[in-house]
């Protein structure tokens, strides 16, 4: 098994960062908030106050959780990235506390008339600073594939949209509207939605969610794209802390141990290049022989000779055969699209013999260019009459 890139850790550092001003920014967002509304008797305001408080606590959860991520122990040989589907979780709990306490001040408390003057202000400031924030942080979040910073951040979103709510609210107080209980309570609903969502993405992380589809069949048209490849039996997939971790079970045209681990190997760093999420690939290889055996030969035209430069080559006669009693099925000729090129004309020309897919290809030259090292690389037998 491909152990996790040390370059994956990277990303966790700069999210901690993030979490670690997240809680401070928080922490200030709710002192001021809690004293701007107790000075301005404002339920709103207040209650606005106790989500940004409850927010300190996520923040810190967050942090905890990208922490704990980066760690290594022989207990978890999965790595620790669920800690952040914990952080995650212990959010949206405290998210829909908040809910629940802005409600019930809603509900129970009393008809007010707020200082505007001094409530105004500090409303203002604070939805500029949360909606800010969060844009930034959710970005982040989405770069750094970090759930916990998301999570955090679709919170500074919906109190940025709450205290607007309360921004609405002291308008209306300024004209003499006791508005501001009301706006207490529409400031509840959003917090109890976002705490919600929250949830669910959670609860799915850590119940061993599938990764999507659309990846998951862009992995498995990665690995069946290589030549010995036949079809991959079996993909299995999990999500970890918004890290994804693939195993999957193929089947290849080979009998070789050697070729057959080097494949793998090979396909497995394959598929932590070119899909950042994923952090730790399996893949277990099978054996078994297509009936059908897959012939190329380079030729100097159509019933030609056979051409003494693989890469210089115009032309290559495809043979399809049965294995067992050697009868040609089907001959094809197609013209090299690379025959001609300048620069890398032989790993141009390898490549695109790969996409044929191969199982053995007669050569005339003993020399080794980059086409015939790209095709022994990946396992196609090489014949020298």
């Amino acid at each position: 098994m491909t152990e996790i890139k040390p370059s994956k850790d990277s990303g966790l550092k700069a999210a901690r960062r993030r979490a670690a001003f997240s809680v401070g920014l928080n922490f200030l967002l709710s002192v001021a908030k809690g004293l701007a509304g107790v000075f301005a008797n404002s339920t709103a305001l207040i209650s606005d106050a106790i989500h940004s408080a409850t927010d300190v606590l996520a923040s810190g959860a967050a942090y905890v959780g990208l922490w704990v991520a980066g760690k290594r122990h022989p207990s978890f040989p999965y790595g620790l990235y669920k800690a952040e589907t914990v952080a995650t979780l212990v959010i949206s709990m405290a998210v829909l506390l908040a809910a629940y306490e802005i409600g019930r001040s809603a509900i129970f408390g009393p008809d007010r008339i707020p200082d505007v003057s001094l409530a105004f202000p500090v409303a203002a400031g604070s939805l500029a600073a949360s909606w800010l924030f969060g844009f930034f942080q959710l970005r982040a979040g989405r770069r750094l594939n970090s759930p916990a910073l998301i999570a955090d951040a679709r919170d500074y979103l919906a109190d940025s949209l709450s205290t607007g709510v309360v921004l609405l609210g002291l308008i209306g107080a300024h004209y003499g509207y006791a508005l501001d209980r009301w706006a207490a309570a529409v400031v509840s609903v959003f917090v109890f939605r976002s705490g919600g969502q929250l949830l669910i993405m959670a609860l799915k992380d850590l119940l061993d969610a599938s990764i999507d589809r659309d990846t998951e069949r862009a992995i498995i048209k990665l690995v069946e794209s290589h030549p010995l490849i036949s079809e991959v039996k079996r993909c299995l997939s999990r999500t970890a802390g918004g890290r994804f971790i693939v195993d999957l079970d193929v089947v290849l045209r080979t009998k070789s141990h050697e070729i057959a681990d080097r494949v793998s190997d090979r396909l497995e760093e394959d598929i932590l290049s070119q899909f950042p999420r994923v952090v730790m690939s399996r893949i277990r290889p099978h054996y078994g022989h297509s009936p059908i055996l897959h012939s190329v030969m380079p030729v100097t035209s159509p019933e030609g000779k056979m051409a003494e430069n693989i890469a210089k080559a115009p032309w290559f006669l495809i043979e399809t055969s049965e294995r067992e009693t050697g009868k040609v099925q089907k001959r094809e000729f197609i013209e090299n699209p690379y025959w001609r090129e300048e620069r890398k004309r032989g790993y141009l020309v390898g490549k695109w013999l790969l996409s044929l897919k191969p199982d053995q290809i007669t050569v005339a030259s003993k020399r080794e260019g980059t086409a015939i090292a790209l095709l022994k690389e990946a396992g196609v037998e090489i014949i020298r009459p």
